[in-house]
């Protein structure tokens, strides 16, 4: 994919680190314009001073769990860049908790992030999206299709954006709106990274469950994000893209 002339624009909510700044990168090598949705102002401050000068970018300081900061990052869109062309609801957490012991903050605090903000990111940007047929692209994960012990509300958020992502495609198809979802497997980002520095994450028993036997790199997944949010996409709308290295169609999941 490349783009030329009237760049479009895209926005990515948690799009400062991992797969949303892999994402970033890939729309904006090939020439586009990307807006940066990101609650820590360290890590966009230096996602931004990273980048290439030659890249359109820029990036809004907000929290997906507050109604009013969302919808006034896509009244900003509106106003400087004047259209938007994809929307990456990237923004999300993880905290795994045993279910009997799992506190209704705890269980709320997903909810929040993952699946309420995707819907309010989604809502604000309607209108431009609207007027531009424009495509959105949720983050799901291998959790949105199985279970896993310790990550019910983690479970329950993925295969919700599954949900959401199926309802927006037909309600929002008429105003040429495209809803797709991606569902990751474990993929090696800076999250990922510090918990096995910190003796918390061994990826080796994880490895064996995906026939690919490796875990995906951020651009890897970046790849099938911008393919559905992009033209060559055209006709594909409420799918959700497995890009997890066979990891969920092999009989070995539970080994």
């Amino acid at each position: 994919m490349s783009f030329t002339d009237n760049a479009p624009v895209l926005a990515v909510t948690g799009g400062a680190s991992g797969i949303g700044w892999a994402t970033v990168e890939a729309w904006c090598r090939d020439g586009g314009v990307a807006v940066i949705l990101d609650f820590s102002r360290e890590k966009l401050d230096e996602a931004l001073a990273g980048a290439p000068s030659d890249w359109s970018l820029r990036g809004i300081i907000v929290d997906v769990t507050d109604r009013a900061a969302v919808d006034d990052a896509f009244a900003s869109i509106a106003e400087t860049e004047q259209r938007l062309d994809a929307l990456v609801n990237c923004a999300g957490n993880a905290k795994p908790v045993p279910s009997a012991e799992m506190s209704d903050a705890d269980w709320e605090a997903l909810l929040e992030v993952h699946l309420t903000g995707t819907m309010r990111a989604c809502r604000a940007a309607y209108p431009l999206l609207r007027d531009g047929g424009g495509a959105i692209v949720n983050i799901s994960s291998v959790a949105g299709v199985a279970g896993m012990p310790k990550r019910a509300s983690y479970n329950t958020v993925k295969h919700g954006l599954i949900g959401l992502t199926k309802s927006l495609a037909v309600e929002w198809a008429a105003d040429g709106i495209r809803v797709n979802a991606i569902g990751p497997g474990y993929t090696w980002t800076p999250f990922n990274a510090t918990l096995q520095e910190q003796g918390l994450l061994d990826p080796a028993p994880i490895t064996k469950r995906i026939p690919l036997d490796r875990w995906a790199q951020p651009e890897e997944i970046a790849a099938g994000i911008t393919f559905l949010a992009g033209p060559t996409a055209s006709f594909i709308t409420g799918h959700t893209l497995m890009v997890d290295g066979g990891m969920t169609i092999a009989g070995s999941w539970y080994e």
